[in-house]
């Protein structure tokens, strides 16, 4: 190799026409060590599926180590033989996180650059330069340090703020960059479904190359992704899919479906007038994009998917109580997307941080049959907090229990549903769980339509929080061109009355 490993990068995305990494994670479980080959052989054979259907969309192959080294000897084995079947044209980068010092630093990179002869790792930069020189040591290769990560936890240190009020993550962007031999040697580790990062990130250094994982399984946007990520000449970003492709029944067709998203994305986000567009030209940001906070990224991220997942649908509909009305709401049609599953789960989170900046924690977190039930699962997993549901039907068979789930009495719950307009539902619920001797106090929803719900609430003794108000999607409707101004006008009179 002579070229820097992200000049090599440029030229496969440019001759491919792709932005797509794809993963190669092998989730085998693990098995008695008798059985341990076998198990080195699934994982060698699933490898080889996606590696030879998904070849001619990915700009990269990304294997995660850890799934390898959790057989031992023969899984790093099975990790040799992975890396012999990927094309030589496509650039293998190997997730690894190392970050270490001196001679420890060294053998990691022997082992990284010499052993398995991959073109690029990720890094931690925690220990500083020294613990990075020995992989930039190889001028030839490349290096993503961690910046600013998907998980939920990495707000515990890389947000962070110095005396500046610059967050850590950014001040690590600046630092790494300029080791080796910068941005053509060193890249940077940032979340696909983080969106203020990544704008923070590319605004600060337009050149640099980014690796965006938490795309697909993990909530992230394509098109936001791109939008805030991608460099000015479309570039610059590698978004990471990895279970969304290898769970797929057709790993080949699914990778082809991300990798045309990527590129319509950017067609989308470099066309002229666009805000990446007005941004990259120097214009205020003001004039075409307001400048959001993290909250209000997460709530137009929602909002728009419900739009483009027919959530929620305008026209003419009849209501239950006959009623004519302009627009219609059917939110259990977000458990049919996983990409919106997950961001809706990390809007009811929010409201969950809201909550316990007032001093409130929950036991168990209570799901309102039926369209409740979904949300309240992913949420559980979300937040880690154990999920119960009242029965509002009680059965006649079996244990004929009011509440399907473990709890104790005494608990603090938390009351969730998809949508509030009156609170008869909620109220139902809610007097099958006090009943059992649980606390209930508080309720969170999506989405608020109108005034009588809050009001239901209140007399119940339940504070309410809504992620949004139906209110709120008119204007974005109208910004994306499918309202005029005058029907916004008359929907929000027909949701306000």
């Amino acid at each position: 190799m002579s070229q820097l490993f992200f000049h090599r990068l440029s030229q496969r995305c440019q001759e491919a026409q792709t932005l797509l990494c794809v993963g190669l994670d092998p989730r085998v479980t693990l098995v008695p060590q008798a059985e341990v080959s076998e198990a080195v052989q699934q994982i060698v054979e699933m490898n080889r599926r996606i590696i030879d259907a998904t070849s001619p969309y990915a700009a990269a192959f990304k294997p995660n180590i850890a799934f390898y080294e959790a057989f031992g000897i023969p899984g790093l084995e099975a990790l040799k033989i992975t890396l012999e079947l990927i094309p030589e044209e496509i650039p293998v980068i190997l997730d690894a996180k190392r970050g270490d010092i001196g001679a420890t630093a060294r053998a990691y990179a022997q082992a990284v650059f010499e052993d398995l002869d991959v073109e690029a790792v990720t890094l931690s930069p925690y220990m500083g330069s020294d613990s990075a020189e020995p992989f930039l040591d190889y001028k030839d290769r490349g290096a993503f340090f961690l910046c600013k990560t998907s998980n939920p936890g990495s707000r515990d240190f890389q947000t962070l703020e110095n005396c500046k009020g610059t967050p850590l993550y950014l001040q690590v962007a600046d630092r790494v960059l300029t080791w080796g031999a910068g941005e053509g040697q060193c890249g940077l580790v940032v979340g696909g479904n983080d969106i203020p990062a990544l704008r923070a990130v590319r605004e600060r250094h337009p050149g640099a190359w980014m690796l965006a994982p938490g795309i697909g399984a993990q909530g992230g946007s394509i098109e936001d992704c791109i939008r805030w990520g991608a460099g000015k000449d479309g570039m610059g970003i590698l978004p990471v899919v990895a279970r969304g492709i290898a769970q797929a029944e057709n790993p080949g067709e699914t990778a082809k479906w991300y990798r045309d998203q990527l590129n319509e994305a950017r067609r989308t986000v470099q066309s002229p007038g666009s805000s990446l567009q007005n941004l990259q030209q120097g214009s205020a940001i003001e004039d075409s994009e307001p400048t959001l906070s993290e909250d209000d990224h997460l709530r137009r991220r929602v909002l728009r998917g419900l739009v483009d997942n027919q959530c929620f649908r305008t026209g003419e509909f009849t209501l239950k109580s006959g009623e004519k009305s302009p627009f219609y709401i059917d939110l259990r049609l977000i458990m049919s997307s996983p990409e919106l599953l997950a961001v809706t789960a990390k809007a009811y989170a929010s409201l969950l941080d809201r909550a316990s900046l007032r001093g409130y924690s929950f036991d168990r977190i209570a799901g309102i049959p039926a369209a409740g039930l979904p949300l309240a699962t992913a949420v559980s997993l979300e937040t880690g907090i154990p999920m119960i549901f009242p029965r509002l039907n009680v059965k006649s068979h079996g244990t004929g229990r009011f509440i399907e789930g473990a709890y104790n009495e005494g608990e603090r719950v938390l009351l969730l549903d998809d949508l509030i307009t009156s609170g008869k539902s909620k109220i139902e619920a809610l007097e099958v769980l006090r009943q059992a001797g649980l606390r209930v106090d508080h309720l969170v929803v999506l989405l608020e339509r109108g005034t009588q719900g809050r009001k239901d609430m209140q007399a119940a003794g339940i504070t309410l929080e809504a992620f949004a108000h139906v209110n709120e999607f008119f204007p974005l409707l109208e910004d994306l061109g499918v309202l005029s101004a005058e029907q916004r006008r008359s929907m929000e009179e027909f949701a306000n009355r």
